[in-house]
């Protein structure tokens, strides 16, 4: 199973979708989820409306590729219509290693088009998930009850789709019991390389799922 650091691997509130979280995300071999907006015809790091503080996506892949262009990244995209750039951007740094999500559907379908690594979704107010032929992967979401089990696991890995599950923590819930339940069903399954947990506690995951 991979782990993915939710906006980088934080400590504060604050640190969340900055250079220092990206940085310690990396330094600790950590895929990351991020937020992209648009500002002033560029994209930048931003989870809410964005403002000058906020981090180029020029400088995160910049990050990126001084520490390795392998880890996981989870684009999550914020805006329509930034294909174009963002196809620049990770041309222009040689990203592969990544998947873009949470769009809508309109937006998503030209991000197919144009060839992009998309995730369809998949929640308790999404069970049939949107283009999903041609999704590349799951990202599979409970916002308020537990649903996701061993059977649409292995439905989705059947397909030939990857997953990325969103670690409970992450709508404040507990997350003990779920994680002992996707551990088992990980351990059956073996099909580490396709499996992801996104989670605001990399650390803790990496030890209680032994990766």
């Amino acid at each position: 199973m991979i782990v993915i650091s939710h906006r980088g691997f934080w400590f504060k509130e604050i640190e969340k979708n900055t250079l220092k979280a990206f940085e310690r995300s990396f330094c600790n071999d950590f895929g990351i989820e991020t937020d992209l907006r648009d500002m002033l015809e560029q994209i930048v790091i931003s989870h809410d409306m964005s403002n000058s503080s906020c981090l180029t996506l020029d400088d995160f892949f910049a990050l990126y590729k001084r520490f390795s262009n392998n880890f996981p990244l989870a684009l999550n995209i914020k805006a329509d219509g930034l294909q174009s750039i963002l196809k620049e951007f990770l041309e222009k740094y040689n990203v592969n290693n990544y998947f873009v999500f949470d769009m809508s559907v309109p937006d998503a379908l030209l991000y197919i088009k144009a060839g992009f690594n998309v995730f369809t979704r998949q929640s308790e107010y999404e069970k049939q998930p949107s283009f999903y032929n041609e999704a590349c992967g799951v990202w599979m979401d409970e916002f308020y009850e537990h649903w996701i089990d061993e059977k649409i696991i292995q439905g989705h890995l059947e397909n030939n789709k990857k997953i990325c599950i969103v670690s409970p923590e992450l709508h404040k819930r507990g997350f003990k019991k779920e994680w002992q339940e996707y551990k088992e069903i990980f351990k059956k399954l073996d099909n580490d390389d396709n499996l992801m947990l996104c989670t605001d506690y990399p650390i803790q995951a990496r030890e209680f799922f032994n990766v």
